[in-house]
C-alpha cells in the first residue's frame, strides 16, 4: 500500500509538468517547423532587437524562435530535464512563478545590453534559468532535497556555465548570463517570500519531532 501511496503522490506531481512542459516543447517545435516550411525562416526578425520598441515584444516571442531544427534540438532534453526536476521540487506554482521571472530577467537583460542591429532568438535564455534556478535554490534552502538536485545538476550540465562568457560566435551570451541572473532571483524571491517556519515543539518525553517537511 505505501508503494502504491507513493507512486499516486509521483504522477500527480508528473502530470503536471507533462502537460506544462510536453506543451512548451511543442509549441516551440511547431514554431520552428512552421517557421523553416512556411515563412522561410521570416519569423526570426521577431526576436529580441536591442534598445528598439518594437524589439520588447521579442522578450515575449523569442524563446520560440530558433535557428534551425539543431538548435531547437540542444535546447529540448535540458528544458525538458531542468524543468522537470523543477517540477517535482518545487511544483507548478513555483515552476510557474521562475519561468516567468527568468523570461523576463533573461529578456530585458539582452534587450538592454545586445549589440545594436542583433536580433536573439532562442530557448537557452530559460536553459540557463532552470541551471541558476536549481543551484540557488540548493543555496538558499539547504533541504537534502535541492542539494541533492543541484548536485545532479551540476554534474550533468555544470559545463554550460562557460556558455556565459562572450565569445564572438553569434552565440547571444547576453541571454544566458541573464538567464542565469534570472534563475537566481527566482530563486531568491521564492524562498524568501515564505513565512517563517515555526520552532519544531519538543514532546514531552523529550524527543525533538522532526517531519518530513523539514527536510525535504
Amino acid at each position: 500500500m505505501q508503494n502504491n501511496s507513493n507512486s499516486s503522490r509521483l504522477w500527480q506531481k508528473l502530470k503536471p509538468a507533462i502537460a506544462v512542459l510536453g506543451s512548451l516543447i511543442i509549441l516551440i517545435w511547431l514554431t520552428e517547423l512552421a517557421d523553416g516550411l512556411i515563412f522561410n525562416g521570416s519569423l526570426d526578425q521577431y526576436g529580441i532587437r536591442p534598445r528598439t520598441v518594437s524589439g520588447l515584444y521579442g522578450i515575449l516571442w523569442a524563446p520560440f524562435l530558433h535557428g534551425g531544427m539543431g538548435h531547437v534540438m540542444a535546447n529540448t532534453m535540458p528544458i525538458l530535464i531542468l524543468g522537470g526536476l523543477i517540477f517535482l521540487s518545487r511544483g507548478i506554482k513555483d515552476f510557474l512563478l521562475a519561468f516567468i521571472i527568468i523570461l523576463l530577467v533573461s529578456g530585458l537583460g539582452t534587450w538592454l545590453i545586445g549589440q545594436n542591429g542583433s536580433v536573439h532568438i532562442g530557448a537557452s535564455g530559460l536553459v540557463f534559468g532552470f541551471f541558476g534556478f536549481l543551484l540557488m535554490m540548493a543555496w538558499y534552502d539547504r533541504r537534502v532535497l535541492n542539494v541533492a538536485v543541484a548536485a545532479l545538476v551540476i554534474f550533468f550540465y555544470g559545463s554550460i556555465i562557460w556558455g556565459i562568457i562572450p565569445r564572438g560566435n553569434g552565440i547571444s551570451w547576453q541571454s544566458h548570463f541573464f538567464g542565469l541572473i534570472g534563475g537566481g532571483l527566482a530563486a531568491y524571491w521564492l524562498v524568501h517570500r515564505r513565512q517563517p517556519q515555526e520552532t519544531p515543539e519538543i514532546e514531552e518525553d523529550g524527543i525533538l519531532r522532526i517531519t518530513e517537511n523539514d527536510l525535504w
